[in-house]
């Protein structure tokens, strides 16, 4: 909680906002934002989302996650996408081992296959 009081602090001083300046942007108390930036309190989510919103910076950057005021982006890849994608890789290269790479006929053949199987991946 300090790290975070600390960073909102930064924030307030770097653009030569007061305690008070602050308190009436965000809509609440003085006591409030001195109570943050001390640790004693940690914002409510609104809270941050308003400094965010204010500083324009990212909610990564106001919770420590970073020091890049932008944020971390993430690319989104749930447990069961990698498996599914662990999967057909693996069918890929079974496929590829299965047929003589050499043979014009072989190449429509394995086409024909991964089409089926990535077909049978969807409907599952």
């Amino acid at each position: 909680m300090e790290q975070i009081g600390r960073r909102l602090r930064a924030l307030r001083e770097g653009v030569r906002l007061t305690q008070v300046n602050m308190a009436e942007i965000l809509g609440v108390q003085q006591s409030r934002i001195n109570r943050y930036e001390t640790g004693q309190t940690t914002p409510a989510p609104e809270i941050f989302i308003k400094y965010a919103d204010y500083f324009d910076v990212s909610m990564d950057y106001l919770y420590c996650r970073t020091d890049d005021p932008r944020g971390k982006l993430y690319e989104y890849k749930p447990q069961a996408l990698k498996e599914k994608s662990e999967q057909s890789r693996e069918m890929r290269e079974f496929i590829e081992m299965c047929f003589d790479p050499k043979a014009p006929v072989n190449q429509r053949l394995k086409e024909a296959l991964l089409r089926i199987m990535t077909e049978e991946a969807k409907e599952e």
